[in-house]
């Protein structure tokens, strides 16, 4: 009888023995949200260019990323996940910044033109009423 039950337990223990070795990987959604990390800050880097708006937290989200990648490569799934989506965070984050301050840069420039203009207008209402006298 005990030959016979080991016999039958034999598929049951490698069925889990198959399940263990498959849980000590990293899952597909883990690797394609660190290539996807990866991707975003790339776009960030081409983004931001030589701006300095951003450029803290565009080194934030690359160190983020490789320790991602690291944790990938040592089967953390957690650690890899949670460094791909502070990667993301922080890439969007720089962009983010760039963008702000590029647009208050634009402000800047318009606020200055519309003084330079309304100053124009003035000298120009100026000299109209001085040669009217």
């Amino acid at each position: 009888m005990n030959f016979h039950s080991s016999r039958a337990g034999l598929p049951v223990l490698i069925a889990i023995a198959t399940l263990m070795v498959g849980c000590g990987g990293v899952s597909e959604m883990t690797k394609d949200r660190v290539a996807r990390s990866d991707t975003t800050v790339k776009q960030a880097t081409q983004t931001l260019g030589n701006s300095e708006a951003g450029a803290v937290e565009l080194q934030q989200a690359r160190d983020h990323l490789d320790q991602a990648k690291r944790a990938l490569d040592a089967k953390k799934e957690d650690e890899a996940l949670r460094h791909a989506r502070q990667a993301e965070l922080s890439s969007e984050l720089a962009v983010a910044k760039s963008q702000s301050a590029s647009a208050r840069r634009a402000a800047d420039e318009l606020q200055a033109s519309i003084r330079t203009l309304r100053e124009e207008a003035q000298r120009g209402s100026t000299s109209t009423a001085t040669d009217m006298q």
